[in-house]
């Protein structure tokens, strides 16, 4: 009996299959009319399936209603009134236009897309001749109200390939504004908008899995004179396709050039990069450096006011006197006197916010901050991991509706589900009792920011695309394609997202949909990455983002979003620690840079103290005498040296409490550099002076006191003119416009004054009672002992100074060795300057081992798209007039050089402008938000909300808000655009309207108080930059792209002169100083190079050419420093830049001392005088500056910091090696030919100078001012 029931089913189904196959296909002649029910075989479907009936009958006359219905759907098939004719009932009229309605929401940009669209399904629908352009192949008996119909579950609808290629055309690039993609990526399917075609588009269209279609059609695309497989009667519809930059037949406006590339006027392509400067073929800076150093080889083989110094001398000498016969009472005033300014640092403050550190508050980068933050809050904070899993095999999957797919071993279901118990673990700690930080209350929430629960917090990640659900993971189900029955599982659920994220609904029988718990779209570069070309399925590494809301550092949220981020960096570090973690992965939080660059410096605090115990060691035992062993505790200057340090500390000291007194902040780079520098400059000095009195022999009748006050009056004005140039040249520095540098330079310039004045008092006060000591002969850890052992009455020359004098001045004056030793160094470092690096890697502020250098590493590698930027406008411009909205949208009727579209041209040069991906458009959703073809904007027409605005999930509202306009063009007037933007801003997206604002724009439109827009932005994305010159140049293209749009802008009648456009990210902030460091960098050292030469100058007397050669020696040594730079791969940047003013106070003593001895020297030549001043003051220069710095450089190679490491390490390493190289070899070489007589010996002794020396006999050699005294 079964068998004979099932051979009937057989017979029955063959016999419906040969009548549908013999159905006729004949123009003015119906395949199906009216509706006969649910299609019983589509589940889940976003609209009713409602299907029609078959039903094979002339096309009915339309009239009344009727007719009027089909003319507003289907005006194409409008042939008149009593002439047109159709195969569709009222009915499947309304629902049709339901329909068209969810896709005309996101096409009707493009009124020609959305045209052609509406056409095809007309024509299935609707056309008279409806049987010769489709083919029934399924139908189903249905029961509906009692009554059994036969109802239309598939057929074959068959267009010739020129009107569906068109149609496809006309589509292809219109754009989704909210989120800069391609709406036929939401009408693709798996394909998304890379890999569709016509067909795909087309078979999207006719799949009843996808949500949208009540019915399974097979479109069949026939290229022109192809009649093979076509039924007889069936004729392809090849009706008229409209071009995307044609106007419609209702008088509907061209598509805009962002959505047809036809459309768009001729933009010139943007000029290519500047080609290297050349010069004859070769780098032109190499030549020009070639011709300059013959230029100088020539002219030097070609070239082969002594009141001030007495003054000085005297004045200094009457001082030191004084002093040494006080010691005491100096020392007590004095310490009263630093405890007066270190009191202020009871009120200091330490900047670490690095914005307020490295940008100024009137620079325009802060200035566009603090407006961003103003009006729509500070920049999100960002909580992110990057998973990988290397070592794992991959597989390949054969999908039912993808084919096969390549999937990476990270792309496993295993570790989706381990990554999803990670997510969970991080989102849900928060919610136990007695939690202060729950992720609810600091998350960002855009779809419900008023009262978040934990579900709106925007987290994305990949099993965002299954609602980070388990059971949706697991979820498999069989499904039948074309006869072929698979399984579907989360690998093809996971395939269809990454290519339409804005799906509410998948195309397999999972039917689940791709948005996140949160309601709003994942994109798969915040899922994924590590990927070429879309292939998603082979990503090497996971995304998982945490976005919270950032606040004020004064709000009490701001607190919170650190302990939140404080415990999630905890929970991320004890699951790497895990041995069952079976992930590789990098991780930050949003805090983690200050955290590591905060944790470093305290961390690097004992190798500086390390670094000052070496040099204070070194100045303890080197300024000792040490004339024979039982006088070593006599003779040594441990208490002198430990004075010293004492010196330079409370010099700092007094300049950090002054500061802080008057409220100017402190850095860690001012608590780093400026002991240093300060020590270096103070050891120097102290070397000098102490050397000088060692070397000095008591004149008789002479007291202790005079003699040291004389020894100072020798040394003194040396002591002065380099403490004076440095201090000067620092405060010149302060006119920086960068905060950490201005406050260096504040802070140095004080305590090099400081330093200098605590030397001639405190300092000397020191010497004079060590002094008294030795005369005694009583040791100095012991000052009751003393020892019999009498001192040398000749003065103690030391180690040094004999080398010097008998070995290496001779050696370097030589006739031989008298050359240009440092021009070829100097021509080549000019050269070297052109190409070092401007800018500051972010990774290189990060300690070595830090776990930010391997996100850094893992951020480059594996993300595909850069930081979002806002093009923000400020007040002045009238949105609300049509000239307004059309500079600033990009759909029809806009200006083809609007704000957006200019924005969108930069796009498509993404090398040049750094610009990934279009600016979404507020302008442009909100104007389609309004548009009568969506359900979006509808009136209550009943009810206490009469006239009220009523969302599109209401079926109740019916009126809309506007009227369709006859050109296409929608524009409303200013009563419309201020009534109803409230509502757009705080309308949510849904699959019914998702053209609403609230989370895409609802913080995006900043109104006041009497409803005129003050503030709007547009958020584009960047390129994924890595590198300091990458971002550098990212923001340069960026402001300019916005002053072209601000001029553009600035043009529409009305809008005020004060009106701009401006580009803001997170990053600009730190990048823009690298925009002028160059510039600013030059002027900061031109303002520390003047005062050295103009101290120099009138220190000696008027000496114009000393301070000239002063001058050229510092020049050489800064041009080098930045010459190895490039050469060790130093970049130059704000950090960098103190250091190379701090290289110019170096510099000074390493020259200034030697200038100065030459000058006064009294010996008969020029050979002469650079001897003796390279003997007597160079050995005490190498002694007190290179030998000081040295060992405490290198304590600081051993620091973690790697920026302790390359900008106090290596970059103070190569300013001090080149200061002595230039101070010691390459000055006493200079100073021997072009030296000046300052100490007019001829005058002295009545005979007549000439022009190049001063000729004296030797025996008169010794004799005059000074004679004796070294």
């Amino acid at each position: 009996m079964n068998g004979l029931i099932e051979g009937v089913k057989i017979f029955h189904y063959q016999f419906i299959v040969a009548l549908l196959n013999k159905a006729r296909h004949e123009p003015g002649y119906c395949a199906f009319y009216e509706e006969c029910g649910r299609n019983p075989t589509v589940s889940g479907s976003l609209l009713p399936p409602i299907i029609p009936c078959l039903n094979y009958s002339r096309a009915r006359a339309l009239e009344g209603e009727h007719y009027q219905r089909l003319k507003k759907v289907c005006p194409m098939l409008d042939r008149g009134e009593g002439r047109t004719t159709a195969c569709c009932s009222i009915k499947q009229l309304k629902f049709l236009e339901m329909s068209l309605m969810l896709s005309k929401a996101v096409l009707m940009r493009c009124p020609s897309c959305a045209d052609n669209f509406a056409h095809l399904h007309c024509i299935n629908t609707c056309s008279p001749d409806q049987s010769t352009t489709i083919n029934v192949t399924r139908t189903m008996n249905i029961t509906s109200f009692g009554i059994v119909k036969e109802a239309v579950v598939g057929y074959q609808a068959y267009l010739s390939t020129s009107f569906a290629d068109k149609a496809f055309e006309s589509c292809k690039s219109v754009r989704i504004p909210s989120t800069g993609g391609y709406a036929i990526a939401t009408m693709c399917g798996r394909y998304g908008s890379a890999l569709c075609t016509a067909q795909r588009w087309y078979d999207f269209q006719g799949d009843s899995s996808n949500g949208l279609a009540p019915l399974d059609i097979d479109f069949r695309l026939i290229p022109e004179g192809v009649t093979e497989g076509i039924p007889d009667g069936v004729v392809p519809y090849a009706g008229r396709a409209l071009g995307c930059n044609e106007m419609t037949p209702t008088g509907a406006e061209v598509c805009s050039c962002q959505d047809c590339q036809a459309s768009c006027p001729v933009v010139p392509s943007p000029p290519p990069p500047a080609e290297p400067f050349t010069i004859g073929g070769m780098d032109g800076y190499l030549v020009l450096c070639v011709i300059f150093l013959c230029v100088l080889i020539l002219a030097f083989l070609l070239f082969n006011s002594l009141a001030t110094q007495e003054f000085l001398g005297s004045g200094f000498q009457a001082w030191g006197t004084l002093i040494a016969s006080h010691p005491l009472k100096v020392l007590l005033v004095s310490a009263l006197v630093i405890a007066a300014f270190a009191t202020g640092l009871m009120h200091i403050e330490l900047t670490t916010d690095p914005v307020q550190l490295w940008s100024a508050p009137n620079s325009r980068a802060r200035i566009e901050k603090d407006f961003h933050d103003k009006y729509f809050d500070p920049f999100f904070r960002t909580n992110q991991l990057i998973l990988t899993a290397p070592g794992r095999p991959g597989h390949f999957y054969d999908s039912l509706l993808f084919g096969k797919q390549n999937f990476s071993g990270i792309i496993t279901k295993d570790l989706i589900l381990e990554l999803l118990e990670l997510q969970k673990k991080i989102q849900f700690w928060s919610n136990d009792l007695n939690r202060t930080a729950r992720l609810k209350d600091v998350c960002f929430a855009p779809l419900n920011p008023s009262n978040p629960s934990l579900t709106d917090c925007a987290v994305n990640s990949l099993p965002q695309y299954f609602q980070n659900s388990v059971d949706n993971l697991n979820a498999k189900v069989n499904m039948t394609v074309l006869g072929v029955t698979k399984e579907v599982d989360w690998r093809d659920h996971f395939i269809y997202c990454v290519n339409s994220p804005l799906s509410f609904k998948d195309i397999t029988d999972l039917q689940l949909s791709c948005m996140a718990d949160y309601g709003a779209p994942v994109f798969p570069f915040l899922a994924v990455g590590g990927y070429e070309n879309e292939g998603y399925t082979t990503a090497e590494a996971l995304i998982l983002t945490f976005s919270l809301n950032n606040y004020p550092r004064d709000n009490v949220k701001f607190k919170v979003a650190l302990e939140w981020e404080q415990r999630f960096l905890d929970i991320v570090q004890e699951y790497q620690k895990s041995p069952g973690n079976p992930f590789t992965f990098a991780y930050m939080a949003e805090r983690s840079l200050e955290d590591e660059i905060n944790r470093t410096t305290a961390e690097d605090i004992p190798i500086f103290m390390i670094s000052y115990a070496v040099i204070f060691v070194y100045i303890a035992v080197a300024l000792g005498e040490y004339t024979s062993f039982s006088r070593i505790l006599v003779d040594s200057k441990f208490l002198v040296g430990l004075g010293g340090i004492l010196v330079v500390g409370c010099s700092v000291l007094a300049s950090m409490g002054f500061y802080a007194w008057i409220g100017i902040p402190s850095s860690l780079v001012i608590l780093q550099v400026v002991p240093f520098l300060v020590l270096a400059v103070g050891a120097d000095n102290i070397f000098i002076f102490v050397l000088e009195y060692q070397r000095d022999a008591r004149r008789p009748d002479e007291k202790r006191e005079e003699q040291i006050g004389r020894v100072l009056g020798n040394v003194a004005p040396s002591m002065l003119l380099c403490s004076l140039s440095e201090s000067v040249c620092f405060f010149l520095g302060a006119l920086s416009t960068m905060p950490a540098v201005k406050s260096f330079a504040l802070y140095a310039a004080l305590a090099v004054l400081m330093d200098f004045v605590l030397q001639m008092t405190a300092f000397v006060a020191l010497l004079s009672l060590d002094a008294r000591r030795q005369d005694g002969n009583r040791c100095e850890l012991a000052c009751c002992v003393t020892v019999k052992t009498t001192a040398p009455s000749k003065p103690n020359e030391g180690f040094l100074l004999p080398i010097m004098r008998k070995y290496y001045a001779p050696v370097l004056l030589h006739p031989v060795t008298r050359m240009v030793v440092f021009i070829f160094m100097f021509i080549s470092s000019i050269y070297l300057m052109f190409y070092v690096t401007v800018g500051l890697d972010q990774e290189l502020a990060m300690p070595q081992g830090s776990y930010m250098l391997e996100y850094f590493k893992y951020l480059y590698a594996y993300f595909e798209v850069g930081v979002p930027t806002y093009f923000v406008t400020t007040k002045g411009f009238n949105f609300t007039s049509t000239m307004g909205m059309n500079a600033a949208c990009s759909s029809v009727g806009c200006d083809p050089f609007s704000l957006t579209q200019k924005i969108q041209y930069a796009t498509e040069y993404p090398d040049l402008s750094y610009m990934a991906i279009p600016a979404n458009s507020w302008v442009d959703d909100y104007i389609d938000w309004l548009n009568p073809g969506s359900k979006c904007c509808r009136l209550y027409t009943l009810g206490p909300n009469k006239g009220n605005f009523c969302p599109a999930t209401n079926f109740m509202c019916g009126k809309k808000c506007m009227e369709t306009p006859p050109n296409g063009v929608l524009r409303p007037n200013m009563e419309q655009f201020n009534r109803f933007l409230p509502d757009f801003l705080g309308n949510r997206p849904d699959l019914q309207c998702p053209k609403g604002g609230l989370g895409a724009y609802d913080k995006a439109v900043i109104r006041d108080e009497s409803g005129e827009i003050i503030a709007t932005r547009f958020m584009a994305y960047h390129t994924a930059l890595t590198t300091s010159k990458e971002f550098t140049a990212a923001l340069k293209i960026a402001r300019e792209l916005a002053h072209n749009i601000t001029l553009s802008m600035r043009a529409i009648p009305g809008t005020s002169q004060d009106f701009e456009v401006f580009p803001y990210t997170v990053t600009y902030v730190f990048y823009e100083q690298y925009l002028t460091i160059v510039s600013e960098g030059l002027f900061n050292i031109s303002l520390c190079l003047l005062p050295t030469f103009v101290v120099c100058c009138l220190l000696l007397g008027m000496d114009l050419r000393s301070g000239a050669l002063n001058l050229l020696t510092i020049i050489m040594i800064t041009v080098d420093t930045v010459g190895v730079m490039t050469l060790w791969g130093i970049d130059y940047n704000a950090v960098a830049l103190i250091n190379l003013v701090t290289a110019v106070g170096i510099s000074v003593e390493f020259v200034s001392h030697m200038t100065r001895s030459f000058a006064m020297s009294i010996q008969p030549t020029h050979v002469e005088r650079a001897k003796e001043a390279t003997a007597t003051m160079g050995s005490a220069v190498f002694a007190g500056v290179a030998m000081t710095n040295l060992p405490g450089i290198v304590v600081l190679a051993f620091a973690k910091a790697q920026l302790i490491q390359i900008f106090f390490f290596r970059l103070n390493l190569v300013i001090t090696l080149l200061g002595m190289a230039h101070g010691l070899i390459f000055l006493p070489v200079l100073l021997s030919y072009f030296g000046e007589c300052v100490f007019s010996l001829c005058d002295l002794f009545g005979l007549i100078p000439f022009p190049q020396s001063c000729v004296v006999a030797p025996a008169t050699a010794g004799q005059g001012p000074g004679a004796g005294a070294e």
